[in-house]
């Protein structure tokens, strides 16, 4: 007579190869998106004789058509699961990095980078953060924290990478085909062979705990007991406090570093120091969102957002301050703290999300904060161009940025839980 097969835990949490998963999606999506952008404007212009805001134009559609496709991303997430949004994401997205590579006019310029967005959004932090949210309970700001390193880390990587070698070696058309292929090559079967949407489709439950263990977990005390919809969660104070707070120190978080290389190389910088700043600023947001993430389970999340909200404002003062003369070491000083602060929005964004309403609507009201976080996004780095292209300083743009967050900074600080439960 034969036993029945006793099933045991596995010696590693499934859990933390959705995180390294997610990590390198994350990854490569900054890396190839966000951070890329701005190291292909002088070469652009150099070449094809744009102003630098018809150059910047193209990051704000960008943003603005992440924005459109974010909400829709993330109902498709809650309803089909990460992993195809996920792989047929990367897919468009590399189509669109090599539509840019033979690009010669603004038009198919701007649809390339429609294209790139609507593949990148379904790559990005809005699947991901759902997958990992499923995933972790106890620890999950820091899980969320771990993941989002991808952002800073992608930035550390691909700047260098990109401005540093592909462009000056090969030129910005070879350097474009170049990120469509490390989309394609390292999302897409991360994607198909390793994420897994919620623990229960492999038999486990989140934080790797076992069934009496998770109990204990659901039953903590929740301001959104069952979850709010995303109906729900429009009629409270509180979702709109978070998309002010996300939408104004996006517009200024983005204006500043978008805009930091070309500003860098204007008043006398070299582009390997100003390249090698931006990678910097990835280097410093990448320990921002660990630590960042780490401190939303220690402290409140508004809290921990303020603190990133203040770095960042720190650290423009100091920018405004840098001119042609200033030692490099203060460059350094302006890059790791507004790294630091940039290291804050992605954890603090997904941890005011879920626990001020829950996970049961978390990838649609998720992906429609991040809409208000994208059309910041776009704006930000188009209005410095234009104050730029207008008064050929980027002095007054700087200024603006910082007017935003003293707005932003109270909006996160009067934070209160949703009183409507789910019933």
């Amino acid at each position: 007579m034969k036993r029945a097969p006793i099933r045991t835990k596995p010696k590693i949490f499934y859990g933390y190869w959705i995180m390294a998963a997610t990590f390198l999606c994350i990854f490569t999506q900054q890396g190839c998106g966000y951070y890329a952008f701005s190291l292909f404007i002088k070469p652009v212009e150099v070449e094809l004789g744009w102003g630098r805001s018809e150059i910047m134009a193209a990051l704000t559609i960008f943003f603005l058509t992440a924005a459109i496709t974010s909400p829709l991303v993330g109902k498709m997430v809650d309803r089909h699961g990460a992993r195809n949004v996920i792989s047929i994401g990367a897919l468009v997205a590399g189509v669109g990095f090599a539509f840019l590579s033979q690009m010669r006019d603004l038009w198919s310029f701007y649809v390339g980078y429609v294209i790139v967005a609507v593949g990148l959004s379904a790559t990005g932090i809005v699947p991901t953060s759902v997958v990992v949210s499923n995933w972790f309970k106890r620890k999950r700001g820091l899980a969320i924290g771990i993941m989002s390193t991808g952002v800073g880390a992608g930035g550390l990587a691909f700047a260098p990478l990109i401005g540093g070698y592909l462009i000056p070696n090969f030129g910005w058309k070879a350097s474009y085909l170049a990120l469509a292929l490390l989309t394609w090559v390292l999302i897409i079967p991360l994607a198909l062979l390793v994420i897994k949407a919620k623990p229960m489709d492999l038999g486990l439950y989140p934080d790797g705990a076992e069934t009496h263990e998770i109990v204990n977990v659901t039953e903590a005390p929740s301001p959104t007991s069952g979850g709010l919809t995303l109906r729900m969660a429009f009629a409270t104070t509180t979702f709109w406090l978070i998309t002010v707070t996300f939408l104004l120190s996006a517009f200024s978080q983005v204006g500043i570093v978008q805009n930091q290389v070309p500003h860098l190389q204007d008043i006398g910088f070299p582009a390997a120091a100003a390249a090698s700043a931006l990678g910097g600023i990835g280097l410093g947001s990448a320990i921002g969102k660990f630590g960042f993430g780490w401190l939303c389970d220690q402290i409140p999340a508004k809290y921990a957002c303020a603190i990133g909200l203040l770095c960042q404002v720190a650290g423009i003062i100091i920018f405004i301050n840098i001119g042609p003369a200033s030692p490099l070491a203060i460059v350094w000083l302006y890059v790791i703290i507004m790294g630091l602060g940039v290291g804050s929005w992605l954890p603090t964004m997904s941890m005011l999300a879920s626990t001020n309403f829950g996970l049961d609507s978390y990838g649609a009201i998720f992906g429609v904060v991040n809409f208000f976080e994208c059309v910041g996004s776009a704006t930000g780095p188009l209005v410095a161009a234009y104050m730029y292209d207008t008064m050929n300083t980027y002095y007054w743009a700087f200024i603006l940025f910082i007017a935003l967050y003293v707005i932003a900074l109270p909006a996160v600080l009067v934070l209160r839980p949703p009183k409507t439960n789910s019933k």
